[in-house]
């Protein structure tokens, strides 16, 4: 199969428009939990938070090819930090309610709650205390549900073996700060660092 200039022109220009979706999701959900205020700040981490690099990618044809593409995003990490897990569940109907209408409103953001991971930490110690859980239900008799501590406060989150090494947060970009009032836009993050990199 030939992979034609375009081809490879349109598959980046997804994959940039992919990140920029995330990111306005990141903004939307952010927004919403705002009001919250054992929330004390929230940023962006992961891939999306980063200016895009070229990568051969794990799907074909590109891959046979050895062809560069810009990183494939797949889901938007957030890192909350707060005081009190006391309303996990109403934070997740919050996130969930936020997308929703975001896409219905035609602003462009279609992602999925379950496409917007939340590690949750301590304010001042940045211990990690697990992840927001995306059932609609704690438990939900699901096989996540089987793993020690998970649900020993409702919608906590454990994930069997994760332990989060010094590289969660690095790179953090804020988005909300609490105690100054600051607010970031994810939208406004440069989307690609390599753009003299040829194809």
């Amino acid at each position: 199969m030939t992979i034609r200039r375009a081809d490879i022109d349109r598959e980046n220009a997804r994959l940039l428009a992919r990140q920029s979706e995330f990111r306005a999701a990141a903004d939307v959900v952010a927004a919403a939990w705002r009001s919250f205020p054992e929330v004390q700040a929230i940023a962006l981490i992961g891939s999306v938070a980063k200016p895009l690099c070229k990568e051969v990618p794990r799907f074909q044809p590109f891959r046979r090819h050895g062809i560069e593409l810009w990183h494939e995003c797949g889901d938007v990490d957030l890192a909350v930090w707060l005081d009190s897990r006391d309303r996990l569940g109403d934070m997740r109907r919050a996130r969930d309610l936020a997308l929703r209408r975001a896409c219905e409103s035609g602003s462009g953001v279609s992602v999925a709650n379950h496409q917007v991971d939340v590690f949750l930490f301590e304010p001042g110690s940045d211990r990690y205390l697990g992840r927001l859980c995306s059932f609609a239900q704690c438990p939900k008799g699901k096989r996540d549900c089987l793993t020690p501590g998970c649900g020993a406060v409702p919608f906590n989150k454990i994930v069997e073996d994760f332990r989060p090494d010094d590289t969660l947060l690095a790179g953090a970009v804020p988005l909300y700060e609490r105690a100054s009032g600051a607010i970031w836009c994810a939208a406004d993050l440069p989307a690609a660092g390599d753009s003299s990199a040829s194809a």
